[in-house]
């Protein structure tokens, strides 16, 4: 009898690479920490938000949670991170031992329908309520967003009965724009909402260009007028400087041509020479600053005045010494970056010109 030769066994699939480490750095306030997501949360993220009190405000949330979900959910969070679609993040505490604690999630994502623009949500587990956990958190992670992302705009809602989120979001910013309606996974069903907006104009100390307003009152014929100095740097390949403007600063996340407020009895080239060597460490000869245009523009508390002046020589290599970000862009594309109402009439100007 004829046998067949025995077919070798098929070989074990490999397991699947492991996903890639989001290259994220954790945020903190006074008492908490923002991070990734890791795998071993998902016991205690589990136990938090498989809550009725909790879930029942959360769109996309079902109830009971399923534990197994908790794994799928903090992967997704770690592969968003990675690609930058998205910024799902632990708010973790510190207990009297100074251990761990996960008290809850906040998570800024970007909203693909709508150009630079994002949605913040965010839940605190119920035995942290009342102690301004969420405000910490979310009021954090808005403040960064809106200060290293694309984005101009952050919307976020809560159902109508939900005082405590509404409060949360009117005290980091948002202000009411209206109502919509929202499928709830937790709820089974569409549910009204209102709806919640804000932008760099609506946080907290806002206002302004290259700096904010004087403490001196205004007149009582007008606003007081700021006087802020510009400049153009030009490099050999005819691109020009542009910074943008870091956390903590009006209209964080902006992009401006370098420069600052001009001191009481300075004039605005000596301003410009000081601001350059702090903020870029390179020196700047006053005969190469040659005036270019200026912008008049008000804001509501004071009125800034700006010279803007053109530079093609220096000495010293730019470097960005208050941790902001730099970028040399053709002039023809200056036009694409976000920059505050008294700079942007002046890029025509300079684009028309170079």
């Amino acid at each position: 009898m004829s046998g067949s030769r025995p077919r070798p066994a098929p070989p074990e699939a490999a397991p699947p690479p492991p996903a890639p480490e989001p290259d994220f750095a954790p945020l903190t306030t006074e008492r908490l920490t923002l991070r990734p997501l890791r795998p071993e949360d998902a016991p205690a993220l589990h136990r938090l938000v498989n809550d009725w009190e909790v879930a029942k405000n959360l769109a996309r949330v079902p109830f009971p949670y399923p534990r197994e979900l908790a794994d799928e959910w903090i992967a997704s969070t770690r592969a968003r991170l990675v690609t930058g679609e998205g910024y799902d993040l632990a708010i973790v505490g510190r207990d009297e031992q100074d251990r761990e604690v996960l008290l809850g999630c906040v998570g800024l994502r970007l909203d693909t329908r709508a150009p630079r623009t994002a949605e913040l949500g965010y839940w605190v587990g119920r035995r942290f309520w009342g102690h301004g956990v969420a405000t910490e958190a979310a009021g954090r992670l808005l403040r960064w967003g809106l200060a290293h992302l694309d984005i101009d705009r952050v919307e976020a809602e809560a159902l109508p009965d939900n005082v405590r989120s509404a409060a949360v979001l009117r005290r980091i910013g948002f202000r009411e724009a209206g109502e919509g309606v929202t499928e709830f996974l937790s709820r089974g069903g569409p549910l009204p909402v209102r709806r919640f907006v804000a932008g760099r104009e609506d946080l907290p100390g806002a206002e302004g260009g290259q700096e904010a307003a004087p403490a001196a009152a205004a007149p009582a014929q007008g606003k007081p007028i700021v006087l802020v100095a510009a400049v153009a740097l030009i490099d050999a390949d005819g691109r020009v400087l542009l910074a943008r403007r870091p956390e903590g600063k009006p209209l964080a996340g902006l992009w401006e041509f370098p420069g600052g407020k001009v001191h009481p009895g300075e004039t605005p080239e000596a301003a410009l020479i000081r601001e350059l060597k702090e903020e870029l460490g390179i020196d700047v000869a006053e005969s190469c600053l040659a005036p270019f245009a200026f912008a008049s523009h008000g804001y509501e508390r004071f009125h800034l005045l700006m010279p803007l002046y053109l530079c093609r020589r220096w000495s010293g290599a730019v470097v960005a010494r208050e941790g902001q970000a730099l970028a040399w862009v053709r002039p023809q594309r200056l036009g694409d970056y976000a920059m505050p109402p008294a700079d942007r009439p002046l890029v025509a100007l300079l684009r028309d010109f170079l």
